[in-house]
């Protein structure tokens, strides 16, 4: 299938300008990989997911994306784990009201499993509110929280999720429907970390009608990235790397484990294990000017979007960015005009390297890129992106388009995050088991990590760090390039999260208590560190928690590194602090 069946003629034109990128070859079996690794990434710096990426949706955070990830259930191979966040830099203080989810918005996770650029499943969670505080206290809690239903908790959120399958045209009867674990006060009020775990974020869990389970709720940022490359890359003098910018801050989370079978095309997850996924919000189209949806307003606008890591703050222009959050993936070929796909194919940040610290820039234009993240990893006699029959696809392997799958569709190319839901662990380039995940992913010889899904602890900064500079195998680094790797092996000198991620679902992490302006250390628990529970051994490796550090050597110290609540106390207002059981309570 020839690309240029699926985009106008300015794209195709594009596409045809140039046949000349080589990709080392990867040996195709039974749909995955063996053998040497090629893969081209998205042509990026760094910067967090969709954190404040957009002109008109910094006015809006409670409805502003951040990132997703998708990877195999690593407690049962048979379900699929989806996890989109929002709300970026969520201080752990900000009280009094803290971070609860909009009422009338949709918190949506899209899933498209034929390869048509439209989603064939729409998870729809919607939120209500409980605000018992009215005239008579500011606070959040009066009291010590230790339950959902604790009376002390004054301000409650509670969620309805449905399923949509004809695009979002209607959604049947709720599947699941529970309580949102609050935003995390501070120890005086919730205890630590652990207790908020045990006490109001595990009970939160709600199983989805099918099979599979949900739950909402804040987590500590799990992206980890020194977002200093804003300052003309790092300080134009390598001076600004090595911080993790978005640690101690928290997002509020959803996160969907549904069984494979749910979401594959007439639910053979064997015959079609691929999936691509994108998160979206919207809004009322008419609203009031306080925000509220206005009367009989039935129509709903979307005003953010999210699929792959940290395509809309870099790759898209700045005069693009608020009309790349309000289009659906089916539209992404065709929009001002190939103006998106242009900057793929030539991006800007190698080119930047080049001037200002005099590493030469791989030659355009890019097709590895281009089918790395519109097309997914694929053949060439499935999906044709560089308008040419006569030539191999860049990364000539089926990994993770659409297109792979039995029940395809007409391919359409487009923006949003792939899974090969048949990895389920670990896995090497000689398709055997590894004993821990690479951080590094695929560039790092593990094909079950990014850009094949994303797993939480995936570090995607470094990895398109060596893409973008034509490094795809670190374990084979090719000869021209290897003055490059010397360069920018260590990435941004942020090789994993602050805190250590769970073995058991959700996976994430508790959101963090203590103030960002202090940094760790005040805990109540004698030592634990902010936001940490006991994850055990690392963490999981199919949710990226146990990481391989020694890949490459030196990751996190190289000397050319390039690119990259404590509570306020529990106040009394009319009831009696229940700090023991010879407390009586009010």
């Amino acid at each position: 299938m020839e690309l240029g069946n699926e985009v106008p003629v300015l794209e195709r034109d594009l596409l045809l300008r140039s046949r000349g990128v080589r990709a080392t070859a990867m040996l195709a079996a039974g749909g995955l990989l063996a053998g040497s690794t090629v893969v081209g990434l998205l042509p990026t710096l760094a910067g967090a997911s969709s954190h404040r990426e957009a002109p008109l949706i910094l006015n809006d955070p409670a409805v502003d994306n951040t990132d997703v990830y998708a990877f195999s259930s690593p407690e049962n191979p048979d379900n699929v784990t989806l996890i989109a966040n929002w709300i970026p830099f969520e201080e752990p203080n900000g009280g009094p009201n803290f971070y609860p989810f909009a009422e009338d918005a949709e918190y949506l996770i899209n899933i498209d499993n034929d390869g048509d650029a439209v989603a064939d499943y729409i998870y729809r969670w919607q939120f209500t509110t409980e605000d018992l505080r009215g005239q008579e206290t500011f606070l959040f809690n009066n009291g010590p929280v230790d339950s959902l239903d604790d009376e002390n908790l004054l301000f409650r959120q509670s969620f309805t999720l449905d399923v949509s399958t004809d695009g979002g045209a209607t959604f049947g009867e709720p599947v699941a429907q529970g309580p949102v674990a609050p935003s995390y006060v501070g120890p005086a009020s919730m205890g630590t970390p652990q207790d908020y775990v045990d006490n109001l974020r595990t009970p939160a869990i709600t199983e989805v009608a099918g099979g599979g389970r949900t739950l909402t709720t804040q987590t500590e940022d799990p992206f980890f990235v020194d977002l200093r490359v804003f300052d003309l890359l790092f300080g134009a003098d390598l001076s600004e790397t090595g911080v993790d910018t978005l640690g101690g801050y928290n997002v509020n989370s959803i996160v969907l484990e549904v069984p494979k079978t749910e979401v594959a095309i007439d639910g053979d997850a064997a015959g079609n294990p691929v999936i691509g996924v994108w998160s979206t919000t919207t809004r009322p189209t008419l609203r009031n000017a306080n925000g509220t949806a206005a009367d009989g307003a039935d129509d709903f606008t979307q005003v953010s979007r999210l699929g792959n890591p940290l395509v809309n703050e870099v790759v898209v222009p700045a005069g693009l960015k608020d009309a790349f959050n309000s289009i659906p993936p089916a539209e992404d070929a065709a929009a001002a005009g190939g103006a998106v796909v242009d900057r793929v194919l030539q991006p800007e940040v190698p080119a930047l390297i080049e001037a200002i610290y005099g590493v030469p820039a791989p030659a355009g234009p890019r097709f590895d890129i281009f089918e790395t993240f519109l097309t997914g990893v694929v053949t060439n006699d499935r999906v044709d992106v560089d308008g040419d029959p006569a030539t191999p696809n860049p990364i000539d392997v089926d990994l993770n388009s659409q297109a792979i799958n039995a029940g395809a569709a007409e391919f359409v190319p487009s923006e949003m995050l792939r899974l090969n839901m048949a990895i389920t662990g670990p896995t090497g380039l000689n398709m055997q088991p590894l004993p821990e995940a690479s951080r590094l992913g695929v560039v790092g010889g593990d094909i079950q990590g990014f850009p094949n899904g994303r797993r939480l602890s995936d570090d995607v900064v470094d990895i398109e760090i060596l893409a973008l500079e034509g490094i795809f195998d670190v374990t084979n680094v090719p000869a021209d390039r290897q003055a490059a790797f010397d360069a920018l092996q260590g990435g941004d000198g942020v090789a994993q999260n602050d805190v250590a991620f769970m073995d058991v679902f959700p996976y994430i992490a508790a959101p963090h208590g203590d103030a960002v302006n202090q940094g760790p250390g005040r805990t109540e628990d004698g030592g634990m560190p902010s936001g940490g529970v006991d994850a055990g051994a690392g963490g999981s490796a199919a949710a990226g928690g146990s990481v391989n550090s020694t890949v490459v050597p030196a990751l996190t110290g190289s000397a050319a590194l390039l690119l990259v609540a404590s509570g306020a106390g529990s106040l009394l207002h009319g009831r009696h602090l229940r700090r023991s059981s010879t407390t009586t309570e009010g």
